[in-house]
């Protein structure tokens, strides 16, 4: 006979399974059904995975019953069914693993997704139900997973504790602000799910390793519970019509042992993981043993953590370097694409805040106009993570900073009416320079409930924003006055094929892409090869840098966001180093970069990690010192 749960975790940690619906998806099951459902109509397919699992190493296997409740099945007209599915995940699940293994009944939230106007009693009914459903077929504990709001985790474990004594997981959904959605703090919420009977408290889905440990690491005291982790496999990113996750095995194996000397106990994978990463990290785990009584320290937070600077100078009053005020108009000049051509020509990149504050975005404009760059440029909410918007700071750094904005605008967050109208706001405030983005999925980003909009792609986007300088709109209409757009194209050359990437590249250009901004590169080699690959276009293109904070951003970069990949000898430069000692040697390695990049591009591009403009401001320095410039 197998311990308990709850006696097994205090003499080891355990292995989770991994992803239900995406590893469905890789199979071909598409987007759109319920998964669910497949309990019943293909139960060999969801034993499969759930023994391919098993096999793997995994010793905790949830019941593919996330979203069978009431509600989410009511939308393919299956609640008759709803006790019969639940009944059957738990059978397909014991069936596929071992005597050893323990088989957790997997809840999902119910107002996570679009429907926050469900009532509670409602809620509580649909889980209720479910609860009977899984615990009388006799799993070994239940799972509550991606909740994002705390009021409605403790609902459900109340409901949880009125019909079992079985042990419970509560995991929330968070990124890394360190408290739930509806705004409780991660500590408040774990001590008080304890209170309420409680077992297991952590983490799944929303983000990679990465913002999982950032959520950890934000909690601001111990947590007197083991911790349950289960990350997505980084941030997907959508290639050839299918979605794909970047974070590979190797790189799950190296983090699930950081969580375990973190407290977790049951460390498995969310989306985008596969048997491949489970049985990397059950290998890694195999001989840990942790510590007695060992649970989740509070631990500082890391010095790359987005800083707000409350109290310091009004945004309207920042001064440039030599103490003056930085209100001044920016004074008509020519356009990037024609300044490239000439000289050597610098665009820094600033993230807009996630907060209301712009102080240190203003200061960081302030001194990127001072150090003499050409511009600044503002993603339109990248990664999907809702921030200030770009064209409000973009008219604010023009007219008080007097520094030339270039604007990117994503194809997801507008219709075809918002598109135009945006661009049509863009040129009343004289901010021509954009660059065409398609924009990272909304579900993947801080507000998954959002609908993703797509109803351009980047190269319909560059071609209709170029027909507004022909002075017709969208709709054809002709338009009293003509825009004067300057429109820039994304190019990412991290990639297996970077021949078939120009190709993409080419056609962008012939959709009247002005420019091109690359992803950043973090190998001389490949810049040499993108200068040999892209000579033949008629358009300059913008060379991507983007310096390295710390050991541990690299490692996030190369491993979790599309198309950055950094060289295995950039990796062991950076590391274990963080702070200032980190940050120096990113500089170091971008200069390194920079020396080739400047022999065979005119335009540099660079992006500022956690706004450290800094880094930034040195590194335009360093342009100029090596082109013998002066700052304009």
């Amino acid at each position: 006979m197998k311990p308990d749960l709850r006696t097994k975790l205090k003499q080891r940690i355990l292995t989770g399974d991994g992803a239900m619906g995406t590893y469905l998806y890789q199979m071909g099951f598409p987007v759109g059904v319920s998964y669910e459902e497949l309990n019943m109509t293909r139960p060999d397919v969801i034993e499969g995975v759930h023994r391919r699992y098993y096999e793997a190493g995994a010793r905790v296997i949830e019941t593919n019953t996330f979203s069978a409740n009431l509600v989410k099945l009511s939308k393919y007209g299956l609640e008759p069914d709803m006790e019969a599915i639940n009944r059957a995940g738990v059978r397909i699940a014991k069936a596929a693993a071992g005597e050893d293994a323990y088989v957790v009944g997997a809840v999902g939230s119910i107002r996570a997704g679009k429907l926050k106007d469900v009532r509670t009693s409602e809620v509580s009914q649909a889980f209720e139900r479910q609860l009977d459903a899984l615990l009388a077929e006799g799993v070994d504990g239940i799972l509550f997973e991606t909740f994002y709001d705390f009021d409605e985790m403790r609902l459900a474990l109340g409901l949880a504790r009125k019909l079992t004594q079985l042990p419970v997981i509560c995991q929330f959904a968070v990124q890394d602000v360190g408290r739930t959605q509806d705004g409780t703090g991660l500590l408040d919420a774990f001590t008080l799910l304890k209170d309420e009977g409680a077992d297991v408290v952590g983490f799944n889905c929303r983000s990679g390793p990465n913002g999982i440990m950032r959520a950890v690491e934000s909690i601001s005291g111990p947590v007197e519970l083991p911790l349950s982790i289960f990350p997505n496999a980084g941030i997907p990113d959508y290639v050839d019509g299918k979605y794909k996750y970047s974070a590979g095995p190797e790189y799950f194996a190296e983090t699930a042992l950081q969580f375990a000397d973190r407290g977790a106990r049951i460390i498995g994978g969310c989306c985008g993981t596969t048997p491949e990463h489970i049985a990397a990290m059950a290998k890694a785990l195999k001989d840990y043993v942790p510590l007695s009584g060992a649970t989740a320290a509070a631990i500082a937070d890391s010095p790359e953590a987005e800083v707000i600077v409350i109290g310091a100078e009004p945004a309207e009053v920042v001064k440039n370097a030599s103490g003056e005020r930085a209100d001044t108009p920016i004074i008509s000049e020519p356009s990037l694409v024609d300044t490239v051509k000439v000289r050597h020509t610098v665009i820094v990149e600033l993230d807009p805040p996630r907060d209301l504050d712009i102080t240190k975005f203003m200061a960081g404009a302030a001194a990127i106009k001072a150090c003499g760059a050409d511009a600044v440029t503002m993603a339109d909410n990248s990664l999907a993570v809702t921030r200030m918007s770009n064209l409000a700071l973009a008219a604010l750094v023009k007219d008080r900073i007097g520094l030339r904005p270039l604007v990117h605008i994503a194809c997801r967050d507008r219709n075809l009416i918002g598109t135009q109208s945006h661009l049509m706001g863009l040129d009343a405030l004289g901010i021509d320079h954009v660059l065409a983005v398609t924009g990272d999925p909304a579900r993947f980003g801080d507000l998954p409930d959002s609908s993703s909009v797509y109803d351009l792609t980047s190269f319909e986007m560059i071609r209709m924003t170029k027909q507004l300088n022909d002075g017709i709109a969208f709709s054809g209409k002709p338009l009293k006055q003509k825009a004067n757009f300057v429109v820039g194209a994304a190019f990412n050359p991290n990639v297996k094929h970077l021949d078939k990437a120009v190709q993409r590249l080419e056609k962008k250009i012939a959709s009247g892409a002005d420019y091109i901004m690359t992803q950043p590169v973090y190998d001389p080699a490949l810049i040499e090869k993108i200068a040999d690959a892209t000579k033949h276009l008629s358009v300059p293109l913008f060379l991507g840098i983007m310096p390295l904070a710390s050991g541990r951003n690299a490692e996030y970069l190369h491993n979790e966001v599309p198309g950055i990949q950094l060289s295995d000898e950039v990796r062991k430069r950076m590391a274990g180093l963080e702070g200032a000692v980190g940050r120096a040697e990113g500089v170091r390695i971008s200069q390194e970069l920079l020396d080739t990049a400047i022999r065979h591009f005119k335009g540099i591009y660079f992006m500022t990690p956690f706004m450290f403009y800094e880094m930034a401001v040195e590194l335009t320095d360093y342009v100029w010192a090596k082109t013998g410039m002066q700052k304009r």
